[in-house]
């Protein structure tokens, strides 16, 4: 265990493994949450309080994980305050140890001691393990669950007249809308004939001002030439928040929603039992997960999987349950300034521009498919080869998949799209498919190409990776004109074209290993011609969606981040924004949620055989 003395304000994500001395003096009032949103929303009321209010102090719970953090905070602050207020969010066990030494000292020293729940939900038991009288408790938490100024400001005088004898009994809370339609700063002009994408977030954001990101959100989206609306909201379960949801989408015809609320509004059921369904926000239109993280951004950067247990649960696993797209972390938390009067630094979210950038690019491909005729889509079937020998091409587990493709191009032709002449059936189009290049290099030499990508047009994508990319390549697999699926100066791209639809084969992660054996492997870098056969995809072929067709691919696999991925990442600087859908077989759930995780794939769950 380490000893850290440091600043409240917002939270180390250590685990629980570190003892933090939170740098305070002793106040008159102290508050303590797990929200940073509520001590922004404090702190603003804090400094404008008069100069002879009774002195406060605002710490975040984290802190004080540890019961060492605690007594030392009770040694320092805490014994010598008049008046001390919890703001409990999370189950009982959470923070058992803090309540059972605050309910104590308040006690012993005759201190005026709140508790009450973190949620829009009133806890009773709480209520009751204070000190003060349960109305007033329940008067502070209607001020924190309400939220915004004139809230907070009431907040401090009902502590101040009830628990103090300063000032008059101020007015009661005042009840704030569950749902707010929220303008940015810089107002965005209304685009004509353009895709709208609804952007939801916690109310409790805009009321602390902690709206940088959304606004930062939305003028991305709009300069991807879509029009976004944005509503902050109570909760999705709230009946009138989704009502009021579901008619503004309807009213814009929105084309993609970008959820930034945590958890999930339908239910797994237990032990067979059936589940609750995820009411539908937009009708028919895809919802995208935004990840706001709770970390700051340098400990993203060094985690190798990308996001702390509590953000996992909350805004990815959970999102799951209601069928959400994942996409990335759009912010992370940083330093917004510090309250000296009530001795706190006050933490907001910060906006990440590049994966901003590249949700906003990804929900208008989402809007686009919705929006484009059939008969304009260019689409792209990628199928497994595991390993790389032409007997195991379409290798998907309890998957018919050269029966399954010819099914999805029929049911794509039958929607209008242009895939001209069909194979008849599956086997049809895997002599089709063998009748030029595979990945079976010893047998290429006499075999045509139906298409290719220029060493010209390969360098210009190949030279966008960040340099540390490009030299794990070279150093692996050398530089590109070694490649063994070059032919006259190009690379070889194995596959079909059926219209405006390409079968393609997926590339193998290298050459000369056991590739079975590194099919998985989580630090291997992939080869060239890996790199051209999706670079083709999106620079020649301009694929509108990508599906991979049974499990599995290898794309979900490569080296980068567990979740919340970086540009640095290997599947997100390959595939990048792009829509991507993946028929997958239903009992092994672990590794579709791989590709769910890394590669924003829509999982088409399939039977078994």
């Amino acid at each position: 265990m380490h000893l850290l003395s440091t600043r409240p304000g917002g939270h180390v994500e250590d685990g629980g493994q570190g003892v933090v001395r939170v740098s305070q003096t002793p106040g008159d009032i102290v508050v303590l949450t797990v929200a940073d949103t509520t001590l922004s929303l404090l702190a603003d009321a804090v400094a404008a309080l008069p100069p002879d209010f009774p002195t406060v102090r605002l710490a975040n719970l984290m802190w004080l994980r540890q019961p060492a953090s605690m007594d030392m905070y009770v040694d320092d602050v805490l014994r010598h305050a008049r008046v001390v207020v919890i703001d409990h969010l999370g189950s009982p066990a959470d923070w058992a140890y803090v309540v059972e030494q605050a309910t104590s000292l308040a006690r012993r020293h005759g201190q005026w001691l709140a508790l009450f729940s973190g949620e829009q939900q009133e806890d009773p038991q709480l209520l009751l393990r204070g000190t003060a009288a349960v109305a007033d408790s329940r008067c502070l938490w209607q001020c924190l669950r309400e939220g915004g100024r004139d809230n907070a400001r009431t907040f401090f005088d009902l502590i101040a007249h009830r628990a103090l004898g300063l000032g008059p009994l101020p007015a009661p809370p005042q009840p704030m809308p569950p749902v707010v339609r929220y303008r940015p700063a810089r107002p965005l002009p209304w685009l004509a004939q353009a895709p709208v994408a609804l952007l939801l977030f916690y109310r409790a954001h805009a009321q602390s001002g902690n709206t940088a990101v959304f606004d930062a959100q939305m003028a991305a989206l709009h300069a991807a030439g879509v029009n976004p609306l944005a509503l902050a909201l109570d909760s999705l379960k709230s009946p009138a928040s989704l009502a009021t949801v579901q008619a503004l989408a309807a009213e814009h015809a929105v084309d993609a929603v970008l959820n930034a609320t945590s958890f999930a509004v339908g239910a797994m059921g237990d032990d067979g039992a059936d589940g609750v369904d995820a009411p539908l926000l937009a009708g028919d239109a895809p919802v995208l997960q935004l990840i706001t993280a709770g970390c700051a951004r340098e400990q993203w950067q060094a985690d190798p999987h990308g996001l702390q247990p509590r953000d996992l649960a909350m805004q990815v696993v959970l999102p799951e349950v209601d069928g959400r797209i994942g996409t990335r972390a759009i912010s992370f938390k940083g330093l917004a300034w510090r309250c000296e009067r009530s001795q706190v630094d006050v933490v907001r979210y910060q906006p990440e521009a590049d994966r901003v950038a590249f949700v906003a690019e990804l929900a208008r491909r989402w809007c686009a498919l919705r929006r484009t005729p059939p008969a304009d889509l260019r689409l792209a079937l990628v199928l497994a080869n595991y390993p790389n020998d032409d007997a195991r091409l379409g290798n998907g587990v309890g998957l018919d998949t050269p029966a399954s493709v010819v099914g999805i191009l029929r049911a794509l032709q039958a929607e209008g799209c242009a895939t001209g002449e069909l194979p008849a059936h599956g086997d049809a189009l895997m002599a089709r498919l063998i009748e030029g290049v595979t990945h079976k290099l010893d047998a290429n030499d006499h075999r045509p190409v139906g298409q290719s990508l220029s060493m010209a047009d390969y360098l210009v994508d190949f030279g966008a990776l960040a340099p540390e990319r490009q030299a794990e390549v070279n150093a692996l697999w050398g530089t590109p004109d070694q490649d063994p699926m070059l032919r006259s100066g190009r690379f070889m791209v194995p596959g079909l074209r059926v219209g405006r639809v390409f079968v393609g084969l997926q590339p193998a992660r290298g050459r000369d290993l056991d590739l079975v054996a590194t099919y998985h492997d989580a630090d291997l870098v992939p080869p060239h011609n890996y790199l051209a056969f999706y670079f083709w995809l999106r620079r020649v072929w301009r694929t509108d969606a990508l599906v991979h067709v049974g499990k599995h691919g290898n794309l979900e696999w490569l080296p980068g981040k567990s979740v919340a991925l970086g540009a640095g990442c290997w599947p997100d600087a390959i595939l990048g924004p792009l829509p991507h859908l993946y028929p997958f077989i239903v009992n092994d759930p672990g590794e579709g949620s791989q590709a769910k995780r890394r590669t924003q794939a829509v999982i088409i769950d399939h039977l078994m055989p």
